[in-house]
């Protein structure tokens, strides 16, 4: 008797052994328990550390309470200023209460996931291209509120989105590439000119000084000289004013120097006397002939006409010829040349 009773007390203890063993559970630092009995909440959430369950009626659920970090897929979009870009971005978040992320909500990492999703999208569209790149800071905030307001009745606190990558297309690269070389080149336009400015006055000062003092000049010619020469170069390139050249060759050639209008004395103002010049004498002309000529007088003008009488009397159309009066041909009676001929009529024989 004594012996079934010790050994009923041993199989008591094995499955109360087995029955703790069977409901002890451990629930670490960064986990919270939450535990449903028969499908149903049952108490607080477990905190971290040892504690029992009713085997096979309880059901504990661990979840993770510590930062999570989740990529964002990238997504294709279309921005205000119609623009398509391609932007991935990253959230972090944590689970804040246990039990609602476990009740009221599927899986919340998938939903957080679909949520970002949705979010960035809508941020690609109401958002400028110029945002998207320069101005992220309140576009993650936009994001992250938008995340975090359906987020905080599932347990979950949004602690901070970040936008990774703007990809765009390689059309909109090279354009902004160009754009940017632009700029940069007026800027550099910019800045040269304004040195040109400022080096045009100091050397507008410099001529002053070296106007007032022509020693100067020469000075810092030879300074030129020396810094050209300190190159080690073969060919050495010396300035030489044109207008002494100028001056050594009319000394050369015997002509009086050129005197600078500065250095000539001023002019009178006693006008010019001017001289009479003497005209020659025109000889007697005959007719428009010159006398000296000594043409005879049947080439004398007897008509008036002003054309010498030997090569025939002018008249007015339609007059007749005088008899006698030469017809041109050398024959008084016009019985000169064969008509159309050009030649002399020929002898009778005999």
């Amino acid at each position: 008797m004594i012996q079934e009773l010790i050994a009923a007390i041993a199989v008591t203890a094995s499955a109360g052994v087995v029955y703790v063993a069977a409901g002890a559970r451990v629930v670490k630092q960064y986990e919270r328990g939450v535990v449903l009995r028969l499908g149903r909440l049952a108490g607080e959430v477990r905190p971290p550390g040892f504690t029992m369950v009713v085997p096979f009626v309880d059901r504990l659920r661990k979840v993770n309470m510590q930062i999570v970090t989740l990529s964002v897929p990238a997504q294709e979009g279309i921005t205000r200023d119609n623009v398509t870009v391609r932007v991935d971005a990253v959230v972090y978040f944590r689970v804040v209460d246990a039990a609602d992320a476990v009740i009221k909500v599927e899986d919340y990492r998938f939903a957080v996931s679909q949520m970002a999703q949705t979010s960035l999208r809508s941020i690609i569209g109401k958002s400028d291209l110029d945002d998207l790149l320069s101005n992220r800071e309140l576009l993650n905030q936009g994001m992250e509120l938008m995340i975090d307001s359906p987020a905080i009745g599932w347990g979950v606190q949004i602690d901070r989105v970040e936008i990774k990558d703007v990809s765009l297309p390689e059309t909109m690269k090279r354009s902004m590439a160009r754009q940017a070389e632009a700029d940069r080149e007026r800027r550099a336009r910019i800045i040269n000119a304004d040195a040109e400015l400022q080096a045009s006055k100091k050397l507008a000062q410099a001529a002053e000084v070296m106007s007032e003092q022509p020693a100067a000049l020469q000075l810092r010619l030879l300074q030129t000289v020396v810094a050209v020469a300190a190159e080690k170069n073969s060919t050495l390139v010396l300035p030489f004013p044109v207008e002494l050249l100028r001056f050594l060759e009319r000394a050369q050639s015997g002509q009086p120097p050129v005197v600078a209008e500065s250095q000539r004395a001023p002019r009178s103002e006693v006008p010019p006397v001017v001289e009479p010049v003497e005209t020659p004498a025109t000889p007697d002309r005959v007719n428009g002939v010159p006398e000296a000529l000594g043409l005879p007088e049947a080439f004398a003008d007897t008509d008036g006409l002003g054309v010498p009488d030997a090569f025939g009397t002018l008249r007015a159309p339609g007059t007749p010829k005088e008899p006698g009066e030469p017809d041109g041909s050398g024959n008084s009676d016009g019985s000169g040349d064969v008509e159309g001929s050009g030649r002399a009529p020929e002898a009778p024989a005999g």
